[in-house]
């Protein structure tokens, strides 16, 4: 009997998770992630003309912010419900399912790839970056955002902290790529490199998130996310009850001005093909 590949068992979980959090991800973390959109463009030498691939597209927004800078904008994601919520918010841009681990477009297709908080939801993130290597032209860039590393993301932060303290880590999620990998530079950089790219770089992006209360923290990972959701939802009632509460009140002391304020930066690495 063959045994399944443990990175497809985590792709599978992380699909189905996708297309039931598609809904609501706007709500949660689409003012949050836009956000960053900007020096990922930059990075990626993003201007008019420029042909585009938009990777793990999710809701359409760097694909839409490239095609306002006058970019031929193609985007992909994996989640058709994704690709629905694209469509239908940014519906003059190509959008398609696509798997970033084996994309459908020729050699040399594109001047620019990005990933905007993508890379982190991938099996196999080497495999995504020999992809994009490979649709580049020569002289393309390649660019892709992911979140940093707790303290430094409050926001994450607070959930992992609470979640550890009052729950129960292990939940039987299918094992995956470490979440925060990425957010290491040294270890951005290398793989990078390690898949053929030159002169690889990473930045520190300040990013803020403004969330309506303190409980629509716990509500942002309960709903529209994957790994932290499926991590809460296998808790007992009674453990997640006391991760709520403390959610609660580690998020109420960033409260300013009626809004909870939290910084959540994020880690820009780009690269070139040579």
């Amino acid at each position: 009997m063959t045994r399944k590949d443990p990175n497809d068992s985590f792709k599978e979980f992380e699909h189905a998770g996708w297309e039931r959090a598609a809904g609501g991800y706007h709500h949660a973390f689409g003012a949050l992630t836009q956000q960053a959109i900007p020096a990922l463009l930059d990075a990626a030498a993003v201007q008019a003309g420029t042909r585009v691939l938009d990777v793990a597209t999710g809701p359409g927004y760097a694909a839409a912010a490239a095609a306002a800078r006058g970019a031929r904008v193609t985007g992909v994601d994996f989640s058709a419900e994704m690709v629905v919520q694209a469509g239908q918010r940014f519906p003059g841009i190509e959008f398609g399912e696509g798997d970033a681990e084996n994309l459908s477009f020729p050699d040399a297709s594109f001047d620019a790839v990005v990933m905007n908080f993508g890379m982190l939801h991938l099996a196999r993130p080497e495999q995504a970056m020999a992809e994009a290597r490979r649709v580049l032209r020569p002289g393309g860039r390649f660019a892709f955002t992911v979140w940093s590393e707790p303290p430094e993301t409050v926001g994450f932060g607070i959930v992992l902290r609470a979640i550890e303290t009052l729950g129960n880590l292990d939940a039987g999620l299918p094992p995956g790529p470490p979440f925060f990998r990425f957010a290491n530079p040294q270890e951005a950089r290398g793989e990078l490199s390690a898949a053929g790219f030159a002169d690889p770089q990473t930045a520190r992006v300040p990013l803020v998130w403004q969330l309506d209360s303190p409980d629509a923290l716990f509500l942002s990972f309960y709903e529209p996310s994957v790994r932290t959701r499926a991590l809460l939802r296998a808790q007992t009632p009674e453990a997640l009850s006391a991760i709520r509460t403390a959610i609660v009140a580690d998020a109420a002391r960033h409260l300013r001005d009626g809004k909870v304020v939290f910084p959540m930066p994020a880690v820009l690495s780009s690269a070139v093909k040579k």
